[in-house]
């Protein structure tokens, strides 16, 4: 089942911090929704576990996360793909802007992802809900770690 989602989100910080937010894997930690371990690997991405809950289905997903297409500070492409078991895996990425914008940054991005095995039995509005309920909380934890 494949998805797409995009957005954007107004942060009160200049553009060059919230670039090094963006690729300081502590902060992102505390952002990401149920991310239980996230550290640098030696190619410039990182290792990631974090346990997710989509409807019934709850699973720990284990995997990696790519850094491409890097234009600091005005944006760069993220990309990652995870196991969790049974419950199937999710793979995607997305495209990061950052552009100054009201005496701030205003961040947008664009995220297409797959997903298979038992979360794609759940149907598209859960899957979609779920997803943009995820990337609210992140860019709301987000906008709190820049501006904090």
């Amino acid at each position: 089942m494949a998805m797409t989602m995009n957005g954007e989100v107004q942060l009160a910080a200049p553009r060059e911090a919230v670039w090094a937010k963006l690729n300081d894997p502590e902060v992102l930690k505390v952002c990401i929704p149920g991310c239980e371990e996230l550290e640098k690997t030696d190619d410039g991405g990182f290792r990631a576990t974090a346990k997710m809950k989509v409807g019934p289905v709850s699973a720990r997903f284990k995997g990696k996360v790519t850094l491409s297409d890097l234009d600091p500070p005005n944006g760069y492409k993220i990309s990652g793909e995870g196991e969790g078991g049974v419950a199937g895996f999710a793979k995607g990425g997305a495209v990061v802007k950052l552009a100054e914008k009201d005496g701030g940054t205003l961040l947008s991005y664009d995220v297409e992802a797959q997903i298979g095995g038992k979360l794609a039995q759940l149907g598209q509005r859960l899957i979609n809900g779920t997803a943009k309920k995820l990337a609210d909380e992140f860019f709301a934890n987000f906008a709190k770690a820049v501006q904090g």
